[in-house]
């Protein structure tokens, strides 16, 4: 299995803000339904706002859900600002010729070409990572080709594709064997007969159409249309529903935000499939993820727990089984199925926790003050009864923070909490002076906008006075010339 990327260092601390020093960018996950996003060639675009510390929002603005960076994708639109006609038809034309070469229906009608030629024809493209079919090969005589692809290669497309390289918009990295066959086992322990895995780059040429959806895990968007959902749609409610498991592996560097509300979608669509009879349960789900994002999900999620067995990839340096401390791999398993149903390996250093019931990995010791095993990263973790909770080895207790931090924190840095009024018991999103605030800011930007305007004009007035003295000057040395040539 493969999904794009951001690395991710080694992290001392807990949480994620989203946050750099004493602003950021906050995407708004509940915008208004009757105003549709405008599309860039990933979809449907995430409308976003910079939030300062002790500041009003900004201005609004929609940019690309799947790339990070401008120079991947480089749309911006203001959500107040107007397109003529001539710049939305640009833009479509700009969106179709960045579309992928070939469309679900050409893929799968070369796929079934290729199954039937013959051993020795069937041929795979390292650099172009394509299928090549008997017409294809005098474009691809001078890259590098591998010959006799079999069936068993077909199946696992991640043994034929190079994984991408770009950390901030495709970088691909694979589960080592280890984790694959973990997985693998697991699922079928637990009973599941299919698997809908969302976040498989770049398979649609090795897949049926009914296997297969190209696919935004950022903002639900099906590129193929309604025939696509509706094949997501089948394959979710095949059997009511029963024995489906959603797994996926998202980008690290992604929000959290737009991939909670992308989820419930799906968990909305298997939904529909049940019986009232089942409408308490819960599609089963295995999401991948660092646990330092934990509490982010359980907020969208409440039913999720996190695993502690460390997940672990082939192409990575830092994410590998076996090292210790803070080298160990920061990638979990959150899931909405009860932890005591899920064994982990004990021969790779889990054991099972009688008080929790539960597995935990071998440090991760049982605290009699949180009655809990309490370690997220692997290592045994200390209590402290000020805080009153469990903290990392590495924090010691801040008097001036009154919380837990490591030693060289800053104690003047920035707070989590209200970027508008300061309060700690809520997030700017949620702040009973928002709706004052955007009055205060529409004026603001009204008044801004005058003086802007002023400006330009009286810029235009002096330019325009400026030629005007120009001219005259130049007359009457023309007519001083005349003068003296007389």
């Amino acid at each position: 299995m493969a999904a794009p990327r951001e690395p991710l260092g080694a992290v001392e601390a807990e949480g994620s803000s989203g946050r750099q020093g004493n602003s950021g960018v906050e995407v708004v996950v509940f915008s208004d339904p009757a105003t549709p996003a405008p599309l860039c060639p990933h979809g449907p675009t995430l409308l976003f706002v910079k939030a300062n510390q002790g500041k009003e929002e900004t201005r609004r603005f929609y940019a690309c859900s799947a790339c990070r960076d401008r120079k991947d994708c480089n749309f911006f639109q203001w959500e107040d600002e107007k397109l003529s006609g001539a710049r939305l038809a640009a833009r479509e034309a700009h969106n179709r010729r960045y579309q992928p070469p070939l469309s679900r229906s050409q893929c799968v009608e070369r796929y079934l070409k290729f199954i039937e030629l013959p051993l020795s024809q069937r041929k795979f493209c390292q650099r172009c990572q394509q299928l090549l079919l008997p017409d294809d090969e005098e474009k691809h005589r001078k890259h590098q080709i591998v010959g006799d692809i079999s069936i068993t290669q077909l199946k696992r497309p991640s043994q034929l594709l190079y994984p991408l390289e770009n950390k901030k918009t495709n970088a691909q990295y694979l589960f080592a064997d280890r984790s694959c066959l973990f997985l693998v086992d697991l699922l079928s322990t637990l009973g599941f007969r299919r698997v809908l895995c969302v976040g498989t780059p770049r398979y649609s040429q090795f897949y049926m159409e009914d296997s297969f959806c190209h696919y935004n895990m950022f903002n639900h968007h099906f590129f193929d249309g309604k025939a696509a959902l509706e094949v997501c749609r089948t394959f979710l409610q095949k059997d009511e529903g029963e024995g489906v498991i959603m797994v996926t592996d998202p980008p690290f560097g992604g929000l959290v935000e737009p991939l909670a509300v992308t989820f419930k979608k799906l968990i909305a669509m298997w939904k529909e499939g049940q019986s009232q009879d089942n409408s308490h349960k819960e599609l089963p789900i295995f999401w991948i993820f660092p646990y330092f994002f934990e509490s982010r999900i359980c907020q969208f999620f409440p039913s999720f727990c996190m695993l502690d067995y460390q997940v672990d990839y082939d192409n990575h340096a830092l994410y590998k089984h076996g090292k210790t401390g803070r080298k160990q791999s920061p990638v979990r398993i959150f899931t909405n199925i009860p932890p005591n149903k899920i064994i982990l390996p004990i021969e790779e250093g889990y054991r099972f926790c009688p008080l929790c019931q539960r597995y935990v990995s071998l440090e991760n010791q049982h605290c009699e003050h949180c009655n809990s095993c309490t370690s997220k990263d692997g290592r045994k973790w200390n209590h402290c009864f000020l805080c009153k909770k469990c903290v990392k080895p590495s924090w010691i207790h801040c008097n001036i923070c009154n919380h837990c931090a490591l030693p060289d924190h800053s104690c003047t840095g920035p707070k989590d909490g209200c970027f508008i009024c300061g309060e700690l018991d809520h997030k700017r999103s949620t702040c009973p002076n928002i709706s004052t605030s955007k009055k205060v800011n529409k004026a603001v930007r009204k008044q801004k906008q005058r003086r802007s305007n002023k400006m330009k004009m009286e810029t235009t007035k002096g330019q325009s006075m400026n030629h005007t003295s120009v001219t005259r000057k130049k007359k009457r040395r023309e007519r001083a010339h005349q003068y003296l040539c007389s």
